[in-house]
């Protein structure tokens, strides 16, 4: 680690239902809540859901979540709130795109651009179920 720099440790998304949204990343993405984080057991209320969630993969870096009273959607590619950020993902090929698609459809996701049969970059682009749009893409691995 170079310590002449600051360390990303998570993109923060704000969100008005903290675990509904952890649990559609961790799912879509393999990563695991930050101890005391993971959801309480059934019949106990859940404290930390209500405020501010973190989950990490395996390189440390981590997505939070912040629970707002209210957030207006994007109404990114048109409209008057832009989309202010997004994730990129990335899968080495076609048939794992098709793969993740289904997955992040069934996860709670909502499609907003299909660009699948694009040549140079295929990709699908998507809101989570808080309206935060990312996309998954064919990329080179590394």
């Amino acid at each position: 680690m170079n310590d002449s720099f600051p360390l990303l440790r998570s993109v923060v998304l704000d969100c008005t239902d903290a675990r509904r949204l952890a649990e559609f990343y961790r799912e879509l993405l393999g990563l695991k809540y930050r101890t005391g984080d993971e959801p309480p057991p059934a019949g106990v209320e859940d404290v930390r859901g209500q405020d501010w969630l973190v989950l990490r993969g395996v390189d440390g870096v981590g997505l939070a979540f912040q629970q707002v009273d209210e957030l207006p959607e994007p109404t990114w590619p048109t409209g008057e709130r832009p989309q202010m950020l997004h994730l990129d993902l990335s899968v080495p090929d076609a048939e794992k795109l098709s793969a993740q698609h289904r997955r992040a459809l069934e996860l709670g996701a909502r499609l907003l651009r299909d660009r699948f049969d694009d040549p140079d970059e295929p990709l699908y682009v998507y809101a989570d179920p808080a309206g935060h749009p990312f996309c998954i893409f064919v990329a080179p691995v590394g």
